[in-house]
């Protein structure tokens, strides 16, 4: 049981190892004088644009939580294809109402998920109360 674990604290050396050389290599080979060819390299590239302004901008909390839905309902297919590649062989084995059942029990789930988001109102780009009169 000990060789075990020792296989464990080896590659956890081993991996300490190669984060201290990799920093300390890093740390050797970069420049550390700042020139006027390096302050030129140090400056924010936006496609050869001078840029402008604060690049600190509000983003709309929209754009996330959109994105988290999209997610959290493109995992559905990640689950649904093992189901229905292993579904054949419950037919076959006379279990297919009980494979069947399961998959309506987890897409009846996201459905209600999907009609808590959409009632909610998280589906549309701006809100009615959003909206400037």
């Amino acid at each position: 049981m000990l060789v075990q674990f020792a296989n464990v604290l080896v590659f956890l050396g081993v991996a300490v190892l190669f984060v201290a050389v990799s920093l300390l290599m890093s740390q050797l080979v970069r420049p550390s004088k700042i020139t006027p060819i390096t302050s030129e390299k140090l400056r924010p590239y936006e496609c050869g644009e001078i840029p402008r302004g604060s690049p600190w901008i509000r983003f709309n909390v929209r754009f996330y939580v959109v994105a988290l839905i999209f997610i959290i309902f493109d995992v559905e297919a990640v689950f649904l294809i093992p189901w229905a590649v292993v579904y054949k062989q419950f037919v076959q084995n006379g279990l297919g109402w009980l494979a069947l059942a399961e998959g309506l029990i987890f897409i009846g789930i996201l459905m209600v998920g999907l009609a808590y988001v959409w009632a909610k109102g998280d589906l549309q780009w701006v809100r009615p109360e959003d909206r400037p009169e």
